[in-house]
C-alpha cells in the first residue's frame, strides 16, 4: 500500500493552465440548496423530509413567541402536499427598498432573508437561522405562499424555488396570517411519505413548549373527513413533565415550575421526581431540542444540587460536609424540562445539539436557585419526598462505588484482567475493532471459529442478563455477565465512564432470531440506553441480522433474511410449497438411504423425469445451528453482512418504550402488546 501511494505522489502534476476561471461554478439563488440539500436539512431521507414541515411551522411558532399568533394548522393533503396556516401578522408583501422586490418573494427565494436578521423582526426565533422557508421552497417541486394582511389575500406560486409570477392580490381577507403550501420534490427526496406519528409527536412537544398555542394536524391522505388532532396546553412545560411521568409513580404531587425573564433571556423550568432510577432531562433553546445539553443544562444542574443541599442542611438532615448530595444523587429519578428563549442562540454544530451562550448559565442558575429554594420551603411534604429520594440514591452510590472498586479497572487494561471467556482480537486499533455479544456458548463457539481474529472479538453471554430498568448501579455491577461486558468494553460506567477508552468502535449484539433472542437483545439495549447511552449517541452500537432461511438448489445456496424474502424468492423462481423439501425431510431421506430403504417406483419415476434441481429450505432458529463458515459468510463478513446501527431519534419516545417494555408496571405492557400484536408476522413459541 505504501508503495502504491508513493507512485501516485510521484506522478507529474497536471498542467495548472487547465485550471482556469471556467472551472469555477457559481450557484445563484436557491441552487446551492438543491445541489447540496444535506447541508441544510441533514439528509434527503425521512428525517430531511419531515424537516421541511418543521421549518415552515417554526416560522409560525416564532410569530407565537413574539405574541402575534395563537393558532397553527398543518394539513397533509392526499396528493402529497402539505399546507401550514397561522393567524400571525402575515409575511410582509410591500416592496423591499434595496432588492426592489416584494418582501414575500425575498423571504421565499433568498437565503438569509427574513425577520430573524437585524432589528425589528423577532426578539427570539428558532428555525434554520432564517433560511427555513426558502430552503423548503427550493426543495419542493411546487410551492405557494398566501398572505392575509391589509384586508387582502396576496399570492405567489413557485416551481422548484422559482416564482411563476409576481406577488399579487387575489381577493379580500379578514384577519391576518400566512399559509405556505408545498410538495416535496421527488428528484431530491428518496422518501415522500410523511409519518403521522412523527408529526404528531413533534407538534405535541412544540405545543408544550409554547404555552397557550393551539396546533392542529389534519391528515386527509386516506379520508378527507378524518378528525383533526389538536394540541393545546395551558400549563406549558409543567404539563409536559406530567406527560413524561404518566407511566411512572411520582414521588411528590406538585410539579415545581418557574418562568422568569432576565437580561432578555426567558427561563422556564419544570421538575418532578419519580420512583425510577434513571434521569429524564430535556433541554430546549428557542423550542429547539438540545440532545447534548449545553450551558442552560449546566446552570440548572448546579442550581438543583446546591438548592437541595442547602435545604437538607437547613433542616438538619445533612450534618457533615462530607455527606453532601452529589449531582448523581439528585439526578436519580429526576424528570425535568429546561426551556429558554434567547435573542441570539449560539449552537455548537449544525444539528444544534448543544447551546454555547456562556451568559446563559448564571442566569439559569440564579433563577432556578431562588425559585426552588422558596418552593421547597413552601412545600415541605414535597421537599421531604425529594430529599428522601436523593438520600436513598446517595446510599446506593456509596454501595455501587464499593462494588465498582472490586470489579472494574481504573483504565482500559489496568487492574483486573479481561474476562476469561472473551476471545479478544489481535488488533489494538479501537477504530478497526469489533466486539460481538453472542447468546450462549454454542453460538459463541461458532463465532469464535468463524471470525476474523485480527479485528473481531467474541464475548458469549450465558442466559438472560439482569433487567437494569428495575435495578440500581450496585446491583447491576454484581451481575457476572454485565460485569464481564463492562470490563471488556473498557469504558467503565457511571461517574467514571470514559468514551475515549472504548476498546471496540463497533459493538454488535448478535442473538438468535427467536423470542428468547429478541428478549436478550431488548435486555442488552436497555442496559446500553440507561447506563451507556454515549455509545449509542456516537454510533458505536449495532444489531447483527442473521438469516432466517437458506435455500439450497443443487450446489447453489441463497441466504434469505426474512419471510418476505422467502416469499419473493419462491415467486421469482416460480416455486410451489409442494416442490420444497425442508432440511429435516432431506436428513430423513438420507437416513433412510443409509438404512437401505428403497424408494417406491412412483418416486423413482418422478425423480428421473424431474430435471429441475431439488430445492431444500432450512430455517435457522439459532446461530448455533450454523457452522463457523456459514456464520462468517452470512453475519460476520463485512463484505456481505447486514447490520443495523442503533440510534436515538426521539429520546422521550425511546424512554417511554423502554419503560413500557421493561418497567415494573404490567398494565401498560399488556396494552402495548395488544395494540401491536397484529403487526407480528411470525412468532416462535
Amino acid at each position: 500500500m505504501a508503495k502504491e501511494i508513493t507512485k501516485k505522489l510521484d506522478k507529474k502534476p497536471a498542467d495548472s493552465g487547465s485550471y482556469t476561471s471556467q472551472q469555477i461554478t457559481v450557484l445563484e439563488g436557491l441552487e446551492p440548496v438543491r445541489k447540496r440539500p444535506g447541508m441544510y436539512i441533514g439528509n434527503t431521507a425521512s428525517e430531511g423530509l419531515h424537516h421541511l414541515v418543521w421549518e415552515v411551522v417554526d416560522n409560525s411558532i416564532d410569530e407565537a413567541m413574539a405574541g402575534y399568533c395563537d393558532t397553527i394548522t398543518v394539513i397533509l393533503h392526499h396528493d402529497g402536499m402539505v399546507s401550514v396556516t397561522d393567524n400571525g401578522r402575515g409575511i410582509p408583501v410591500d416592496t423591499h427598498k434595496q432588492a426592489k422586490k416584494s418582501a414575500l418573494e425575498l423571504v421565499m427565494t433568498k437565503l438569509h432573508a427574513g425577520g430573524k436578521f437585524g432589528d425589528g423582526g423577532y426578539k427570539v426565533s428558532g428555525g434554520l437561522h432564517g433560511v427555513g422557508v426558502s430552503v423548503v421552497n427550493a426543495l419542493s417541486e411546487y410551492a405557494k405562499a398566501e398572505v392575509r394582511r391589509e384586508g387582502k389575500t396576496w399570492v405567489q406560486e413557485y416551481v422548484r424555488g422559482k416564482p411563476k409570477a409576481q406577488v399579487k392580490p387575489v381577493g379580500k381577507a379578514s384577519g391576518t396570517g400566512t399559509t405556505i403550501t408545498f410538495k416535496p420534490d421527488a428528484e431530491i427526496f428518496t422518501v415522500l411519505e410523511f409519518n403521522l406519528d412523527t408529526i404528531l409527536d413533534h407538534f405535541r412537544q412544540q405545543a408544550y413548549l409554547t404555552k397557550g398555542i393551539k396546533i392542529t394536524v389534519v391528515d386527509q391522505r386516506r379520508n378527507k373527513d378524518t378528525l383533526p388532532y389538536t394540541f393545546y396546553f395551558e400549563g406549558g412545560i409543567a404539563s409536559y413533565v406530567r406527560h413524561l411521568n404518566h407511566r411512572t409513580e411520582p414521588k411528590h404531587e406538585n410539579v415545581f415550575y418557574v418562568e422568569k425573564e432576565e437580561d432578555e433571556t426567558k427561563v422556564e423550568v419544570a421538575i418532578q421526581y419519580t420512583d425510577e432510577y434513571n434521569e429524564n432531562l430535556f433541554g430546549f433553546a428557542n423550542n429547539i431540542f438540545n440532545p447534548e445539553g449545553g450551558v442552560h443544562i449546566a446552570g440548572f444542574r448546579t442550581a438543583l444540587t446546591r438548592s437541595l443541599n442547602n435545604y437538607a442542611r437547613k433542616q438538619n438532615i445533612l450534618k457533615e460536609k462530607e455527606d453532601n448530595l452529589t449531582g448523581e444523587d439528585v439526578r436519580e429519578g429526576l424528570t425535568a424540562v429546561v426551556s429558554i428563549k434567547i435573542k441570539d442562540p449560539q449552537f455548537e454544530g449544525q444539528t444544534k445539539a448543544k447551546l454555547g451562550n456562556a451568559e446563559v448559565k448564571p442566569i439559569v442558575d440564579g433563577i432556578v436557585s431562588n425559585a426552588l429554594s422558596t418552593w421547597l420551603e413552601e412545600h415541605p411534604r414535597d421537599a421531604e419526598a425529594i430529599v428522601g429520594k436523593c438520600l436513598l440514591a446517595q446510599r446506593a452510590r456509596v454501595a455501587a462505588r464499593a462494588a465498582r472498586e472490586t470489579v472494574l479497572r481504573k483504565g482500559a487494561l489496568e487492574g483486573l484482567t479481561l474476562p476469561g471467556k472473551l476471545a479478544d482480537c489481535s488488533s489494538r486499533d479501537a477504530t478497526q475493532s469489533e466486539l460481538f455479544l453472542v447468546e450462549g456458548d454454542s453460538a459463541g463457539g461458532s463465532a469464535k471459529q468463524g471470525r476474523n481474529r485480527e479485528f473481531q472479538a467474541i464475548l458469549p453471554l450465558r442466559g438472560k442478563i439482569l433487567n437494569v430498568e428495575k435495578a440500581r448501579l450496585d446491583k447491576l455491577l454484581a451481575n457476572t455477565e454485565i460485569k464481564s461486558l463492562i470490563i471488556a468494553l473498557g469504558t467503565n460506567i457511571g461517574e467514571q465512564f470514559e468514551i475515549e477508552r472504548l476498546r471496540y468502535h463497533r459493538v454488535v449484539i448478535m442473538t438468535d432470531a427467536d423470542v428468547d433472542g429478541a428478549h436478550i437483545r431488548t435486555l442488552l439495549l436497555t442496559l446500553f440506553y440507561r447506563y451507556l447511552p454515549e455509545l449509542i449517541r456516537q454510533g458505536h452500537l449495532y444489531i447483527a441480522k442473521p438469516p432466517l432461511y437458506s435455500a439450497k438448489r443443487g450446489k447453489e445456496v441463497t441466504w434469505l433474511y426474512g419471510d418476505e424474502e422467502l416469499t419473493t424468492y419462491k415467486q421469482k423462481h416460480n416455486i410451489s410449497d409442494e416442490a420444497i423439501t425442508t432440511a429435516a425431510e432431506e436428513a430423513e431421506a438420507e437416513n433412510q438411504e443409509t438404512a437401505g430403504v428403497v424408494p417406491t417406483p412412483a418416486k423413482e419415476k418422478e425423480e428421473k423425469t424431474d430435471k429441475v434441481p431439488k430445492l431444500t429450505i432450512q430455517r435457522y432458529k439459532g446461530l448455533g445451528e450454523m457452522n463457523p463458515e456459514q456464520l462468517w459468510e452470512t453475519t460476520m463478513d463485512p463484505a456481505t453482512r447486514i447490520m443495523k446501527q442503533v440510534t436515538i431519534d426521539d429520546a422521550a419516545k425511546a424512554d417511554e418504550i423502554f419503560d413500557i417494555l421493561m418497567g415494573s408496571e404490567v398494565a401498560p405492557r399488556k396494552q402495548f402488546i395488544h395494540a401491536h400484536a397484529k403487526n407480528v408476522k411470525n412468532l416462535d413459541i
